[in-house]
């Protein structure tokens, strides 16, 4: 016997329809790639959008078909995004801080026709456009008075494509298991591989996100999400957000911490999310300025582990709750979100920050545990790493066209590549990459963890760990720091301020320093090209006669 409810599709053209008739007059607020800020509301995104889709169906697009953007955070960039997912079309954001070769076969591989680009990256595309046979033209997100002159084939500026064309278009009338979005990961490790959302999957991850131990989100909310459309859908808020009517602030291009903190004050935002490194630049603009964020109430900080020191200053200097994230562009993105239990009631500060500095929790939604290396599930004792896997309705089951072949084991799980523990309370923390991890003495020492600790340090900007060899430990950590404009520290220094913070037989066997500290197209650290940076660099315990401790 089956229910008798409503056969009701999720298709993420509902969630923009539900902000139109519910939400039409919140505002969208945009600081424009030309410079000046646009107020528009969920009623014009909406009809913008429609007309979007008229664009592109009188262009020949049709449902399945491949449509890219390079852009940053705007309201134009949101239109062309709902635009092309309501027809049925594929959605497939492109990251511009990828290298130019991995861009050219990322927009290949997906066989994109059309190419949606701020101003910023039309240089960029013109340098690459002979070596994309799929793409059948270009549309530049600006008005005809700011249209360059461009060697880009059948360039239009986003204005000239939509004016006049109607907003009556009807959206949705397929499968909720149609492809919605495309989105490539960053490619450490050989070609970059695609991952295909469906509707219903970023429909049951938009659900997912407004859980309120995820981010929670509602109509009296103003959200800044400085993480770009280009990393995972900007980890569901440009679907959460309308959702709910959140009023919604998108930045642009300019990402400094000047320019965040004058939208943080201007439009009186209380919800942000983006990496450790955006809110590194933010902490040094308030610290030199004097400014405090008046109206921010909580912070999602996610991509990378995060520094104590970052949580601390946020929540004991400004009282911004800081809410840890962990996902992966396969999650949709999100997996875990670093919300306190219960049992942290009571708990002293410092064991509250260490509870905080795990990646969380996983929601209803993401079924979660740590295996041994023959998929025999360990234990929860908080202590015991594993390798992480994880399933659920909006993860990923295979790449886009079946690069990377079979990835779920046979219960469905996919393996994260990350090593982690989870405790009795389900939070998890990761330890590593199981690419990164350091054995030495058949033991195995956390990168994060050091690394962690040793941006807590005052003159420490950045830093990086990776292994090196060793005769009789087979792995020695080597720290790798970038210090703070002006300021200076030595080896002994940074070893000094470890001591007591990591295990000892963790300490790191000698620490360089750089100048700048490489970083990938999502704003990790570059442990590939760190290691090859260092690929000669013998670790003066390893000289003969000489033994880490």
């Amino acid at each position: 016997m089956q229910g008798l409810m409503q056969d009701w599709p999720l298709t993420v053209d509902r969630i923009l329809d539900h902000a139109k008739v519910n939400h039409g007059h919140r505002e969208i607020v945009t600081r424009s790639v030309e410079g000046p800020i646009v107020r528009r509301s969920y009623a014009d995104l909406h009809t913008r959008a429609k007309q979007v889709s008229a664009a592109l169906l009188a262009a020949g697009i049709r449902l399945g078909d491949r449509i890219a953007t390079l852009a940053w955070n705007t309201d134009r960039h949101m239109e062309a995004w709902y635009g092309t997912m309501g027809i049925g079309a594929v959605l497939h954001t492109l990251n511009p801080r990828l290298f130019p070769e991995q861009l050219v076969y990322i927009i290949n591989h997906a066989g994109d026709r059309v190419i949606f680009t701020d101003l910023t990256f039309v240089p960029l595309l013109e340098k690459l456009a002979d070596k994309l046979p799929s793409v059948e033209g270009y549309v530049v997100f600006c008005d005809e008075a700011s249209m360059p002159q461009s060697t880009l084939p059948k360039a239009i500026a986003y204005e000239t494509l939509i004016a006049g064309r109607p907003s009556d278009t009807q959206w949705g009338g397929f499968d909720e298991q149609t492809a919605c979005g495309l989105c490539y990961t960053s490619g450490t490790t050989g070609n970059p591989k695609g991952v295909l959302y469906s509707h219903r999957s970023n429909v049951l991850h938009t659900l997912l996100t407004l859980q309120t131990d995820v981010m929670g989100l509602s109509a009296r909310d103003t959200v800044l999400p400085v993480v770009p459309m280009f990393h995972a859908n900007a980890w569901g808020v440009a679907f959460s957000a309308p959702a709910v009517g959140a009023r919604l602030v998108l930045p642009g291009a300019r990402m400094d911490g000047a320019a965040i903190y004058e939208l943080l004050e201007t439009e009186r935002v209380t919800f942000t999310a983006a990496v450790p490194t955006v809110w590194q630049m933010l902490l040094g603009h308030l610290r030199e300025t004097g400014q405090r964020p008046t109206t921010l109430k909580k912070v999602v900080i996610g991509g990378s582990a995060v520094p104590e020191a970052i949580l601390r200053a946020f929540e004991d200097e400004y009282g911004i709750e800081v809410i840890h994230a962990w996902g992966m562009t396969e999650l949709s993105p999100l997996g875990s979100l670093g919300s306190l239990p219960p049992e942290a009631e009571g708990l002293e500060r410092d064991d509250v920050v260490k509870l905080k500095l795990k990646q969380g929790r996983a929601p209803f939604g993401v079924e979660m545990k740590i295996v041994d290396d023959a998929g025999t599930e360990i234990a929860r004792d908080g202590t015991t790493f594993g390798r992480l896997v994880v399933r659920g309705p909006a993860i990923a089951r295979e790449y886009y066209r079946g690069e990377g072949g079979t990835i779920l084991d046979a219960d469905g799980f996919f393996d994260t590549g990350d090593v982690a523990t989870l405790d009795s309370m389900g939070l998890m923390q990761i330890t590593d990459r199981a690419k990164d991890v350091i054995k030495s003495g058949g033991e195995w020492i956390s990168s994060i963890e050091i690394e962690n600790h040793a941006m807590g340090h005052p003159s420490v900007a950045l830093a990086g760990v990776i292994a090196r060899p060793h005769p009789k430990w087979d792995e020695r950590p080597l720290l790798v720091v970038q210090l703070r404009p002006g300021a200076s520290a030595t080896q002994e220094d940074i070893l000094a301020f470890l001591d007591g913070r990591i295990a000892r037989w963790w300490m790191p066997d000698a620490v360089a320093f750089v100048d700048a500290i490489p970083l990938g197209a999502t704003g990790k650290i570059n442990k590939l090209e760190l290691r090859r940076i260092f690929a000669d660099f013998v670790l003066p315990t390893a000289q003969p006669n000489v033994a880490a401790e």
